[in-house]
């Protein structure tokens, strides 16, 4: 692959990555409200940030993405959530604060891991011993193929949201509440 060349400097850049990076707030488009005139109503609780790999024709679950090992939740660096407030999930309380999520996938749920192990390439050094909360969550059949792994905030109520996970024919929501 050819590197790109600045225009302005003649510096070589790296080449474009094939997933690229996404970032996803609650609430949904936080920094975009925070310019407009009426400042959003509610407190910023979340930020996910991960790469999105493509489905490009292959079988995602059970064979990139192998039943029972541990994968990253995206591509390249691991998946990265960050808490501005204390949270709990799956009945456990998450301190505010920045963290590294798993998943381990069985056809019928995933169970997700928050890690307290942050600036992690992929899941190769994953150390099961910095996890500070699992919780499994049902896969959901969807009738729609979503291409690129995608990554969003839903409210739920006023003091709860799902983060969903979404790729291929499969939906996952894990809960978050305050």
């Amino acid at each position: 692959m050819a590197m790109a060349v600045s225009a302005q400097n003649g510096s070589k850049l790296p080449p474009l990555d094939k997933s690229p990076m996404d970032m996803s707030y609650y609430p949904v488009n936080y920094p975009v409200l925070r310019i407009q005139p009426n400042k959003p109503a509610e407190p910023l609780i979340a930020r996910v940030i991960y790469s999105r790999p493509s489905k490009s024709g292959r079988k995602v679950f059970g064979e990139l993405v192998e039943d029972g090992k541990v994968w990253r939740l995206g591509a390249n660096e691991a998946t990265e959530i960050e808490f501005y407030r204390d949270v709990k999930i799956g009945g456990k309380v998450v301190k505010k604060g920045r963290y590294t999520m798993y998943a381990l996938e069985s056809g019928t749920k995933w169970t997700v891991i928050i890690n307290k192990d942050t600036d992690v390439w992929g899941a190769f050094k994953y150390d099961a011993s910095k996890d500070v909360v699992r919780i499994d969550c049902p896969v959901i059949k969807t009738p729609d193929i979503t291409e690129s792994f995608t990554m969003v905030f839903e409210k739920v109520t006023d003091k709860s949201i799902n983060l969903v996970m979404d790729w291929d024919d499969v939906m996952v929501k894990m809960p978050i509440s305050w």
